[in-house]
């Protein structure tokens, strides 16, 4: 007999891990691509595989771009509305990293359709639409599976003019680096799971998961923005040196200057850390410079898979302002300059 919505569902004790923390690690999915057979790319295909971006940009003409991407995880909560919302907004910040307008979703949705009360399923679709219709965009279909864990995510398209393409790739020496949320994300969702955090605890975490990173619209029309991603589950040093390696450059990172949700340095000092961060410090910590100064707590925070996180921004110091006041009219009130790309070999140094 399939359950009932009165009886309590847990949806994060049906999976293995959540949110973007259930990524491949990225030494792993490194691994994997290097093996992949090479293809054909045409000439449209204005931004694909080559540097870990967050979309792919393919040319229609000469005024429009379209940009395409796709995202789905776990369940990082267990209030099924928040769980599509927060999957949701994830998917469609890939639009905004790359500086697009999203136009259409589709839904990816896989569930244990015996375990899970189909109201409770429905909730998880509800919240995505939610979302995408904060965003403006509708859900036009999808795809819907039998599961052994439940999983959610979109496709999204979206539009951009190909001058106006901002990639994780542009960054220029003497830019400054600009984080458009906090960090803590994972943090939070691995207290969460052991069941020691609060309720202002989970607003906070909700509220981050769901604040859309629309300011990417409007930072694509700035020349002075050179390099812009989103921060997920590779952690901050773990995009940032996607930035490092497409640009040629290093980073110098100041850890005081870095926002961080209430309350996570404490949780991440009395050991509520994911087991992705680890994963990911083990993949690329040798591409990085700490200094002794430094906490492994403060490391964890580093390298938390961010589910939903900000924009990661590199800009000409002339438009830093412009770029802050872009952030904060939005209601992205702990945007923040956090460091500097300066010439070097691609690592990330890091300093208090």
């Amino acid at each position: 007999m399939s359950p009932t919505s009165d009886q309590p569902v847990r949806l994060t004790s049906f999976s293995h891990g959540g949110g973007c923390g259930c990524k491949i690690a990225p030494g792993v999915l490194s691994e994997i691509l290097k093996k992949s057979t090479g293809f054909p790319v045409p000439p449209q295909l204005l931004v694909g595989i080559e540097t870990s971006d967050d979309a792919a940009v393919y040319q229609l003409n000469e005024h429009q771009a379209l940009i395409a991407t796709t995202d789905f995880f776990m369940p990082i909560v267990d209030d099924a509305f928040d769980f599509g919302r927060i999957a949701a907004t994830n998917a469609i910040s890939d639009i905004y990293a790359m500086g697009g307008t999203p136009i259409m979703a589709l839904a990816l949705v896989g569930m244990p359709v015996n375990q899970i009360p189909l109201d409770v399923i429905g909730e998880v679709i509800r919240g995505g639409e939610s979302i995408c219709a904060e965003a403006g965009i509708p859900i036009a279909g999808g795809h819907t599976i039998d599961s052994v864990e439940p999983i959610y995510g979109l496709v999204v398209m979206g539009l951009i003019h190909p001058s106006k393409v901002k990639r994780n790739a542009g960054a220029r020496a003497g830019d400054q680096l600009i984080l458009g949320k906090p960090l803590g994300v994972g943090i939070l969702s691995a207290a969460l799971k052991k069941q020691a955090l609060d309720q202002d605890g989970y607003a906070s975490m909700i509220a981050s998961t769901t604040q859309l990173n629309r300011p990417g619209q409007t930072l694509s029309e700035l020349d002075g923005v050179h390099a812009m991603t989103d921060v997920t589950g590779f952690g901050l040093l773990g995009h940032l040196l996607e930035v490092c390696r497409g640009s040629s450059l290093a980073a110098h990172l100041r850890m005081n200057d870095i926002p961080l949700l209430s309350g996570v340095d404490t949780l991440a000092a009395a050991g509520m850390i994911t087991g992705a961060s680890g994963r990911n410090w083990a993949a690329y910590g040798h591409e990085v410079r700490l200094s002794a100064q430094l906490s492994a707590a403060q490391q964890a925070l580093l390298t938390d898979p961010q589910t939903s996180g900000g924009l990661l921004i590199a800009c000409d110091p002339a438009v830093t302002e412009q770029v802050l006041s872009v952030f904060r009219s939005s209601g992205f009130l702990h945007a923040a300059v956090i460091g500097d790309m300066v010439r070097g070999s691609p690592i990330v140094e890091v300093n208090p």
